[in-house]
């Protein structure tokens, strides 16, 4: 894929642009805001620039292609470039907007290392971007076509039809197109990107998954982001103004349905589902859509939460639970001392004997988890990377461990 020319200077040079990405990367955001302030206004996500997290996210993903099309020539890194394409696509990202991202991450490139970046070190990484820039515009056209819209036009109105408080901390909203014409298709497991007006007049987008499908509309679930303190990180613009502004009859600005990390429709074989706090989301919908084709795979659920009060879907995951004909639920609650056992804190009937409640943090190793087990996680990346190394223990497979990651994805 890399011409040999290329190869061998981005061989001698990654190191120096690896070493200094990160400054590259921050320097290459300031340009093109400055330059193209209604990117930040309308387009990226104002909180993840604040922390810093979209920008380590950008210099994973070039430093990863770079090491990719050097130890891999013949191959691409199709798995890193579907799931950014999906987020594109969800976000409505333009094909006319990768040269201007090129000009400014080049201009970033030249001030950061100066006189290394000669004719033939920008010629190489100009190959490293196109090659990856193509393959995501590619990628990204074949799924706008898929759901039916044009390039960048993703944007549908939609009514807030009704809203649930789940906890005090999430809300349900229940969204129905607004124009009466039927939702687009969906997969459990997949996500809408949802458009806000905010009163400074910017038109904040952040991505919900889906928590369920009632028939005629989409049901996103959001956790209210509070400002925390002692980091100085701000309050979650978007869910703080959905929490306190959207209550019923309200019109948002939804995409369709996008994400890779989805449940597939093929085989038999037992699953896992594994969670914390909101992460739960697209894990509910999938079990809810298990439940709703009579699935008979063996299924487990586990999940971690502060304690009962703050477990979103806990009504819903009993239910589903005793719909199903194999499965069982194992919880942990950083705060439930003195409820552990099985049914422990759950109203009787239903799936009572196949709950088990647990204090503490999760420990996948304290389950006898079937032999070819697929695995979904989702939740706080710190929890991700100690449930993957649980499984990884437990003898399941790197490959049929699937994660979701809410917000830039770092890695685990």
């Amino acid at each position: 894929m890399l011409s040999p020319k290329s190869a061998e200077t981005v061989r001698a040079t990654l190191p120096a642009v690896s070493g200094a990405i990160d400054e590259i990367t921050t320097l290459f955001y300031e340009k093109l805001f400055a330059a193209h302030p209604e990117l930040l206004r309308d387009l990226f996500n104002r909180g993840n620039q604040a922390n810093g997290s979209q920008r380590q996210a950008l210099a994973g993903s070039i430093a990863t292609f770079a090491h990719h099309l050097l130890d891999h020539p013949d191959r691409r890194p199709d798995a890193m470039l579907a799931r950014i394409a999906h987020k594109h696509a969800s976000l409505g990202v333009r094909e006319d907007q990768y040269p201007v991202v090129r000009e400014h991450l080049f201009a970033a490139l030249a001030e950061v290392l100066g006189e290394a970046v000669t004719d033939e070190v920008v010629r190489a990484w100009d190959e490293v971007y196109w090659l990856m820039a193509h393959a995501l515009i590619a990628v990204e056209k074949r799924l706008l076509r898929e759901a039916g819209v044009r390039d960048g036009a993703v944007w549908r109105p939609y009514r807030v039809a009704g809203r649930v408080q789940e906890t005090d901390e999430v809300a349900t909203f229940l969204l129905r197109p607004a124009d009466g014409a039927p939702i687009p298709a969906s997969r459990p497991g997949q996500y809408v990107s949802v458009q806000v007006q905010l009163p400074d007049g910017a038109r904040q987008i952040r991505q919900y998954s889906l928590s369920g499908q009632p028939d005629g509309g989409l049901q996103i679930s959001v956790k209210r982001v509070a400002a925390d303190g002692p980091s100085g990180a701000p309050a979650g613009e978007v869910s703080e103004y959905l929490h306190t502004r959207v209550h019923g009859g309200e019109t948002l600005y939804v995409s369709p349905p996008f994400g890779d990390v989805v449940l597939s429709d093929d085989g038999d074989g037992p699953l896992l589902f594994a969670s914390a706090g909101i992460g739960c989301t697209p894990m509910i919908g999938m079990l809810a859509h298990l439940a709703a084709t009579g699935s008979r795979r063996r299924i487990i659920t586990a999940h971690a939460d502060r304690s009962p009060a703050t477990h979103p879907f806990r009504t819903d995951l009993h239910r589903l639970t005793g719909k199903l004909a194999d499965a069982t639920a194992e919880l942990w609650y950083e705060e439930g001392a003195g409820i552990e056992g099985k049914g422990a804190g759950w109203e009787t009937g239903g799936a009572v004997d196949a709950v088990t409640v647990r204090s503490g943090l999760m420990d996948l190793r304290q389950l006898a988890l079937p032999a070819g087990t697929t695995a979904y996680l989702c939740g706080p990346v710190p929890f991700m990377k100690a449930v993957r190394a649980q499984l990884l223990d437990s003898g399941v497979p790197s490959a049929a461990i699937h994660h979701e990651v809410f917000g830039p994805d770092l890695g685990l």
